[in-house]
């Protein structure tokens, strides 16, 4: 479901030294840039469930404490071209209001704005899982959607 979502809607990345993050009510996507003609003999990428490390060519790309758990089992990471690693991780906490503010703990931060828009996004996201026969991807949102948005599961239907 994210998927489509996503393909129709774009992605809010949150930009950083080496490449970019962003996420889905269900996932956290890592785009890193590495040098052209890299190879998979030279990528070292541990995925934990609560940790992540990538070296390439014996360079630490980042190390550190993840902003929030994930199932390390369905975690996967690719080399794309030579010249891009995608590692894409699994939340264990797929709610719209686990919005992550940032990669690590305290490291590659989503700005205030970046954080907002992606915020918005996993908001407009949960309104088109619970309501399929409408198309959330190109709505624009106002008010309060901290938090995965206002809870309509009480109204009548």
């Amino acid at each position: 479901m994210s998927v489509h979502f996503e393909e129709r809607s774009g992605v809010v990345p949150c930009k950083t030294p080496w490449g970019s993050w962003y996420q889905t009510m269900e996932e956290v996507f890592i785009e890193v840039n590495v040098p052209h003609g890299t190879s998979s003999k030279e990528v070292k990428c541990r995925l934990g469930s609560r940790d992540i490390e990538l070296h390439v060519k014996g360079e630490d790309i980042f190390k550190g404490k993840l902003f929030d758990t994930t199932m390390s089992d369905e975690a996967t990471w690719t080399l794309e071209d030579k010249c891009l690693i995608r590692i894409v991780l699994m939340k264990t906490n797929r709610e719209a209001g686990n919005c992550w503010a940032s990669l690590l703990e305290g490291e590659y931060c989503a700005n205030a704005w970046v954080q907002d828009q992606m915020q918005r996004k996993l908001t407009l996201e949960r309104f088109q899982r619970e309501n399929p026969g409408f198309d959330f991807s190109g709505a624009e949102i106002s008010g309060n959607f901290a938090g995965g948005g206002p809870d309509f599961s009480s109204l009548q239907k």
